[in-house]
């Protein structure tokens, strides 16, 4: 599926220095102490964006990226050896790395959904969180961005996910657009995972001609995404 394709068949590849679901981050409260030591390290490496299929992601890349998530949602507890995501979803992990250090990280989900009558290839941002240490430095957004820019040349139709309300003005600053009272429908149609049940909104971007044309049939609606019973909503 074009350049989300071949970054998965990719053991490494950096997707460029960029210019900048997703839930906002419930992070522990670190000792004052450690927070400021952690702040005040400095980047000894210009920060690179890495991307690699969620088979491929190095170890040591892997056990950053989960430690992230359970900094931002300590609920996640401890995460065994299986896959992050389902693998019907073609998962891609990108992380921003400087020195060895994974600065932000996010994944993309992608598959075909139907909605209005017709089908889309539609891929979707996932688990995005930023090191508390280093917040409030544009290293999320930049990620965000080179996401944006690497789903739009993969030849998706369609870049769609859900986001924590307070936090649309970051996705919007990124790039991404509202869709007002669009509800998206996870899980599957047997047990469906609806996004409504939570203070959420909906963010997309349509990149091909065909979803250009339909996309007031996106906004106001709910659309059928049924990611499956691992992942329940990208």
């Amino acid at each position: 599926m074009g350049t989300l394709k071949r970054l998965a068949d990719a053991r490494a590849e950096p997707v460029g220095s960029g210019r900048g679901g997703a839930q906002a981050p419930r992070a522990r409260c670190r000792p004052v102490s450690e927070r400021a030591r952690l702040a005040s390290q400095s980047v000894t490496s210009v920060p690179e964006i890495l991307t690699f299929r969620q088979d491929d992601l190095p170890e040591g890349l892997r056990r950053q990226v989960l430690a992230l998530h359970r900094q931002a949602w300590p609920s996640i507890g401890e995460r065994g050896a299986g896959p992050m995501h389902d693998p019907a979803l073609r998962p891609v992990s990108m992380t921003l790395v400087a020195a060895g250090r994974v600065l932000a990280a996010l994944d993309i989900l992608s598959k075909e959904i139907e909605h209005g009558g017709a089908r889309y290839a539609a891929s979707g941002l996932s688990t995005v969180v930023t090191d508390e240490a280093v917040r409030g430095r544009g290293h999320g957004r930049r990620l965000v961005v080179a996401a944006r820019e690497a789903i739009a040349a993969s030849g998706a139709d369609v870049g769609i996910f859900t986001c924590d309300r307070p936090l649309a003005p970051f996705y919007e600053s990124a790039g991404w657009t509202v869709l007002p009272g669009t509800v998206l429908v996870g899980g599957t149609a047997e047990e469906p995972f609806p996004s409504d049940q939570w203070d959420k909104v909906t963010l997309a971007r349509f990149f091909s001609a065909r979803a250009q044309d339909a996309s007031a049939q996106f906004a106001g609606a709910r659309i059928a995404l049924y990611p499956g019973p691992i992942d329940k909503l990208w």
